[in-house]
C-alpha cells in the first residue's frame, strides 16, 4: 500500500508545499545565478528515470557555459576550474537540487530513493540491475547519499541503493529525509569530483602507515 500509493501522494503534497514555501529563495537564486555567469539560470540534463526510461532533470545551474556536456563531475579534470562563485555554494549546500521539487511533482522523481543516473553511466545503472534499484522512482535524497554521496564508489553504492529498495517504508523514508538535512548542514560526504574518494583515502592511509 505505501509503496503503490501513499509514497506517491506524500510526494505530491511535500512537492507543492515546498515549492509555495520555497518560491521566494528559489527567485532569489535564480537571479543570482544569472548575475554570476550569463545563461540559462536551469541546468537541464537526461537522466534514468523508473524502469530505466529517461527525464529531464532540473538543477539551479552551478557550472559555467564552457563546462562540457554530459559529462560527470569525477570524470573532468579539475571540475573546481568549471565552477562558478554562486554554484560552489549552491551545491556544498545543496540548494542547487531545489528545482527537481517539480520533478517530484510531475512524477518523474520521489523524495527519496536511489539518486538518478546520467543516461550515460552505464556503469552504475548496470550495477543497479542486480538490485533492482531501477524499478523504483529515483529521488532527491536516498540512502547512499547520506552514508557517503560523492564519496562512494559505484559498486558500494549501487548496493546500498539496492539495501534502500529492501527496506523502504515510511519509516525508512522518514529516516532517510531527516539524516540527509543533517547531512547537508555538515555538508557530509560533499567532494567535487569525488566519486571513490573514501576508498582513495583509505588508500592513502595505508601507503602511509
Amino acid at each position: 500500500m505505501y509503496k503503490q500509493f501513499i509514497k506517491r501522494l506524500i510526494d505530491e503534497v511535500l512537492s507543492i508545499i515546498g515549492i509555495i514555501v520555497l518560491a521566494i529563495p528559489m527567485l532569489i537564486i535564480a537571479v543570482a545565478v544569472k548575475i554570476d555567469d550569463p545563461g540559462p539560470v536551469l541546468f537541464k540534463q537526461k537522466r534514468v528515470g523508473i524502469h530505466k526510461t529517461h527525464f529531464i532533470l532540473y538543477k539551479f545551474r552551478s557550472m559555467k557555459m564552457s563546462t562540457p556536456k554530459d559529462c560527470p563531475t569525477h570524470l573532468l579534470e579539475n571540475p573546481d576550474q568549471f565552477i562558478t562563485s554562486v554554484g560552489k555554494f549552491l551545491r556544498r549546500s545543496s540548494l542547487d537540487e531545489l528545482p527537481q521539487l517539480f520533478n517530484i511533482l510531475m512524477g518523474d522523481m520521489s523524495i527519496v530513493g536511489p539518486r538518478p543516473a546520467l543516461w550515460n553511466q552505464e556503469d552504475l545503472i548496470a550495477e543497479r540491475d542486480k538490485y533492482g534499484a531501477n524499478d523504483v522512482r529515483p529521488g532527491l535524497t536516498g540512502w547512499a547519499q547520506i552514508n557517503g554521496r560523492d564519496e562512494l564508489e559505484i559498486d558500494v553504492k549501487a548496493k546500498l541503493d539496492g539495501e534502500y529498495v529492501e527496506k523502504m517504508s515510511f519509516g525508512f523514508d522518514c529516516k532517510c529525509f531527516f539524516c540527509t538535512i543533517i547531512s547537508v548542514l555538515k555538508s557530509d560526504g560533499v567532494v567535487e569530483g569525488g566519486t571513490g574518494e573514501m576508498k582513495k583515502q583509505e588508500e592513502t592511509q595505508e601507503v602511509a602507515k
